[in-house]
């Protein structure tokens, strides 16, 4: 029996997964860090947290499983997106990496935009400029921290660190770097054109591969910290939604996912680029070679839970330690009892600004409606409600672009809840499905590994053989009229408030 491991790096941990060669999770370790917020709207993490999660994880999965090290077929990755992380000469990092929900970045978006102009900028790299992606965020520390810059000689994302520090290589891949506003998307390369114009050397940026490439062998330093067995081999992995994507066997035209995360995503597959002229949803390169996806990111969905988790629901999450359960659990089933509509309240889930739609880092958090005969039990049905109504406004774009599915895959922490399940389903007015497995991207990663190693002739082969999906929720015609007249209203929000959240910036 061959085995493969997934490393999925995300934003509040690194998950480690150990798969048998039929996709059967065998041994899995999570450890969580934290994220830095120095200012408003700013978002950071520290690599040396995402190493220390990547050894333990990895000793704990080694140690638990009690495989021989040996049969270890292979190791892929799937990571948090646009993170920027910048090494000195010697492959030492030189300041925290600036995460993808940071929002610091506007004024090097729109130096990016009038460089590059705005349609050829989508043109090259199928999206616009925006405050999560890395590029801008190279130049914010160009412009503010210069000193860093100079000495800069190496420049990855989240995930291309933690496989540097596994294998001594330096590598990129096509469906993490699309995410970078400096990737060719529809020629699956670095575009020359935007690194002239910005100014950025080519130098600092590695060679780009596909997901499934072979990328590099386990050092002996790292196999006597971890358990395993020098030279195992590891591929390029993918991007958290790329490899979700493998993970749930959306990779063919007409499959989609829904993740809800600390972000949310609407992630379809498609065989050709397909780009919205507008900028409101993204077009990356497919961990699948050769394909590419379509994929909309809120910044705060998962997020809005965690944060009226943390700051209203102290009790409940004591009661959960005590019986040793979920404590989103016991307060989805608090929220079922909501009507819905929350008793007329309405939530925005723009924590952090927000991406696809709207495109507005000014954008904050909203409850609108709140009265006195409210409750915290409101306010969470609210929350759950309108990270709903997010990821209809996207369903809606990408509907509009003629990317069409008749039904769609739920993922991510949020996938987990049948409440939040059949919320979805009634909103979209769609089968909501979920694959028997819940390791998504692990799985994905583990399943690119696979591919890249030899074990799997394909990636659609090997979801073929591995992906197998439960009964679906289906939409409740009651539900889905009552959710329409609140979700035609939470969408004149956002434009009746639009330049308030501008003044509100510049107070």
């Amino acid at each position: 029996m061959k085995y493969l491991i997934g490393i999925d790096l995300g934003t509040s941990g690194t998950k480690t997964v150990l798969f048998d060669e039929f996709g059967k999770a065998i041994a899995s370790s999570t450890v969580e860090y934290p994220l830095y917020q120095p200012e408003n709207g700013w978002a950071e993490q520290d690599p040396a947290d995402w190493w220390d999660a990547c050894v333990k994880t990895l000793q704990s999965v080694m140690a638990e499983s009690k495989i021989s090290a040996k049969d270890v077929a292979g190791i892929g990755f799937s990571g948090q997106m646009h993170g920027l992380v910048m090494l000195d000469e010697n492959g030492e990092v030189l300041r925290k990496s600036i995460i993808w929900c940071d929002g610091r970045t506007a004024a090097e978006c729109a130096d990016i935009t009038n460089r590059v102009g705005a349609a050829r900028l989508i043109e090259l790299t199928a999206n616009p400029a925006l405050t999560g992606f890395t590029a801008g965020k190279i130049l914010w520390v160009r412009n503010n921290e210069p000193e860093v810059y100079k000495r800069c000689r190496h420049i990855l994302l989240p995930k291309d660190y933690l496989r540097y520090k596994l294998t001594g290589k330096y590598g990129a891949e096509v469906s993490d770097a699309a995410g970078m506003n400096m990737l060719d998307v529809p020629n699956r390369c670095w575009s020359d054109e935007v690194l002239k114009k910005l100014e950025i050397d080519h130098s600092l940026l590695p060679d780009v591969h596909e997901s499934s490439e072979l990328a590099g062998h386990i050092t002996a330093e790292v196999a006597a910290l971890t358990g395993l067995s020098e030279g195992t081999p590891v591929v390029y992995g993918g991007g958290d939604n790329a490899a979700a994507a493998i993970g749930t066997g959306v990779v063919e035209k007409g499959k989609a996912f829904i993740t809800i995360g600390t972000s949310g995503v609407i992630f379809a597959h498609a065989d050709s680029v397909a780009v919205d002229p507008g900028g409101r949803v993204h077009t990356f390169c497919s961990a699948v070679p050769g394909a590419w996806t379509v994929m909309s990111c809120t910044l705060a969905a998962g997020m809005s839970l965690q944060w009226l988790r943390n700051n209203f629901f102290a009790p409940e999450m004591n009661t959960a330690k005590g019986l040793e359960q979920d404590p989103y659990e016991i307060m989805t089933a608090q929220a079922k009892r909501v009507p819905i509509g929350a008793n007329r309240l309405i939530y925005l889930p723009y924590l952090m600004g927000e991406r696809s739609p709207i495109l507005d880092p000014n954008s904050r958090g909203v409850f609108f409606g709140l009265s006195a005969i409210h409750t915290k039990y409101d306010m969470l049905r609210a929350v759950l409600e309108g990270v709903v109504y997010s990821q209809r406004q996207n369903l809606d774009v990408l509907l509009g672009m003629g990317v069409e599915f008749s039904e769609i895959y739920a993922t991510g922490g949020g996938g987990t809840s049948s409440v939040w399940r059949q919320m979805i389903a009634d909103v979209f007015n769609l089968p909501v499905t979920t694959i028997q497995n819940r390791e998504g991207p692990a799985l994905g990663a583990a399943i690119l590994a696979g591919v890249g190693t030899g074990l799997y002739s394909s990636v659609s082969e090997a979801c073929k053989s591995i992906i197998k999906t439960n009964p679906s929720q289906d939409p409740i015609k009651e539900n889905s009229t009552k959710y329409e007249d609140y979700y035609k209203l939470y969408c004149d929000l956002y434009p009746a408030m639009k330049d308030s959240f501008g003044k509100l910036a510049g107070l």
